[in-house]
């Protein structure tokens, strides 16, 4: 017992937790402690109702510590936060315990099992919360200029809507010239516009404004500071290094179409191509389309090439790439519109024309095209005879019977895969996930956010998307930066990591641990110790198990209070 007057509200989680978890049997235990003098059960804790009925209890019985037993804290960290400040508690003297992830999800299988663990779980959140302290968040002033990292749609979208706020943009493009893959497409889904016209648009309204610099040829090449105020340096196309200073970095540095491996559903055979060649073809011509100067009578497409591949080989690219169904429907109709006697073939395994992009998929059938459904283990065979091109391939829909096609040109619809941005990935400390795009923080909550907090992503270099998901995540970006940067300061959690100078003898071996240079070598007294920079330091605690001398603690985390939510958890279950 530590004196404190605690609260503890279980989450049934609309059964998510109570279907796995004995929920009062949870709550009952927790009542034993000698510092809860309230406990309750929700069926949703992060409810209207609910929260209000926990700030009643708060006020009521005066608590200076809640733990809240719901999903993970990923979720709703920020909900419970505010639910504690609105009663008049420290928000960091809240603790959340995971029921849920880690647990109910856990051991659908055995419910008792399942309760004893959270028992352990929750005796483990009160023991930390009964040695938490009040902390206060940290105040920083912002530069209201920001880093835009590519100039394809994404990227210009995002630069004119910053401008557009007033905040001052440097938008640095590493080719030679704005515009990404989209410059170079024709007629683009669902509206018909044209890629190039549709990028000189809004390359013109980016270089008419005063508040926006375009770099092209050009790199980010170093990143310090923090949220705010970050300290970034451009190497320009003449090596010139143009050091610049920006609250926010967006990063658009957008995707690379796939390339088939020679082979691969026939690529490099005279007349197959991939889809964004097919496009470029388009984009290029006003008349008939024509191969090697002989008018194309028929296509064949291959759909999910370089997409949805089995893990077991070792790809990364097990995902969907989402755009190609629809950019295809779509490319059928353009073509149907070059030339009507075309015959068009679809070769695919789904059909995934998502949301109203299903209108797409219905005009191509209309206008004549025809679709075949291969399955996975039984791919297209694709060969070259007798001077032509002849693609095998049992239908699915037809009761696997082989069809046998001799199009003029095979299109391989290819997907999207990541950029190679390793060098960007060193500088920025930016995670990317398994598909090898960058990962955002929560795909619902906080879908452009990154774990450094001020650096957003958007468009493909997130995942694949077609152009009007890219501009809406550009357009997120724009929101968070704008609220960050407007305002002139940002709060930072000061869940940061705080060295004893009574204790530090200066290693520098924290400062080798720490991934965001947030650790300096000062003087104190007679002695060199370790200083963490509070405003770089994200409590991430590399530094915590590399010191020796246990000097270094994370606030809100300390040593004392890891090692309470150990003894608790190895407390036997009555």
């Amino acid at each position: 017992m530590t004196g404190r007057k605690l609260g503890v509200v279980v989450c049934q989680c609309g059964g998510n937790i109570s279907d796995y978890v004995d929920v009062e049997k949870v709550r009952a235990e927790a009542a034993k402690d000698g510092d809860v003098v309230s406990s309750q059960v929700q069926m949703f804790a992060c409810s209207d109702a609910a929260q209000q009925s926990v700030i009643q209890e708060i006020r009521e019985k005066k608590l200076d510590g809640i733990v809240v037993c719901s999903c993970s804290p990923k979720l709703h960290t920020a909900t419970f936060r505010a639910m504690a400040e609105r009663a008049g508690l420290n928000p960091y003297e809240y603790t959340q315990v995971n029921l849920r992830e880690q647990c109910s999800w856990a051991h659908t299988h055995d419910r008792a099992a399942a309760t004893e663990k959270g028992v352990r779980l929750v005796r483990a959140g009160i023991a930390k919360t009964a040695l938490s302290q009040p902390l206060e968040k940290m105040r920083v002033e912002t530069l209201p200029q920001t880093l835009v990292i590519g100039a394809g749609v994404a990227g210009l979208r995002a630069a004119l809507a910053l401008s557009d706020l007033g905040i001052s943009v440097h938008l640095v493009e590493k080719a030679d010239h704005p515009g990404g893959q989209v410059r170079r497409w024709g007629t683009l889904f669902p509206n018909d516009k044209v890629g190039q016209a549709l990028i000189e648009d809004l390359v013109g309204r980016v270089t008419a404004r005063d508040n926006i610099m375009l770099y092209l040829n050009s790199e980010l090449v170093e990143k310090s500071g923090r949220v705010g105020a970050f300290s970034v340096t451009i190497r320009a196309a003449n090596g010139e290094r143009i050091p610049l200073n920006v609250g926010a970095i967006v990063v658009a540095t957008g995707f690379e179409p796939y390339t088939p491996a020679p082979g691969e559903f026939g690529a490099g055979l005279d007349g197959v191509i991939t889809l964004p060649e097919l496009k470029e073809r388009l984009a290029a011509t006003a008349g008939p389309l024509t191969h090697r100067g002989q008018p194309v009578r028929s296509i064949a497409y291959v759909y999910c090439v370089g997409s949805r591949q089995p893990a077991e080989e070792g790809t990364r690219r097990t995902y969907c790439s989402r755009y190609c169904c629809s950019a295809t429907s779509h490319l059928a109709t353009v073509v149907t519109g070059l030339d009507p006697k075309i015959h068009q073939f679809h070769l695919f395994r789904d059909v995934r024309t998502y949301g109203k992009y299903e209108a797409l998929y219905e005009r191509a059938l209309k206008s004549g095209s025809l679709f075949l459904r291969y399955s996975e283990e039984d791919p297209p065979a694709i060969t070259r005879e007798n001077g032509g091109l002849v693609v095998r391939v049992h239908d699915r829909l037809l009761a696997g019977e082989e069809v046998e096609i001799r199009p003029d040109l095979v299109v391989l619809v290819t997907g999207m895969v990541p950029r190679a941005n390793d060098d960007l990935v060193r500088v920025l400390k930016v995670p990317i996930g398994p598909d090898g795009f960058f990962r955002e923080v929560h795909v619902k909550l906080r879908p452009v956010e990154t774990i450094v907090d001020g650096v957003y992503i958007v468009g493909t270099a997130q995942g694949p998307k077609n152009v009007a998901e890219s501009v809406a995540t550009a357009l997120a970006s724009v929101s968070k930066a704008g609220a960050l940067l407007l305002k002139g300061y940002v709060d930072l959690d000061p869940l940061v990591a705080r060295v004893d100078p009574t204790r530090c003898t200066w290693c520098g071996d924290c400062q080798t641990a720490c991934p965001y240079g947030a650790i300096d070598e000062v003087e104190y007294g007679d002695r060199h110790i370790a200083q963490v920079n509070a405003v770089l330091c994200k409590g991430e605690g590399a530094c915590v198990p590399a010191c020796a001398k246990a000097a270094i603690s994370v606030q809100g985390y300390t040593n004392e209070q890891i090692t309470s939510m150990i003894d608790a958890l190895a407390k036997e279950v009555a």
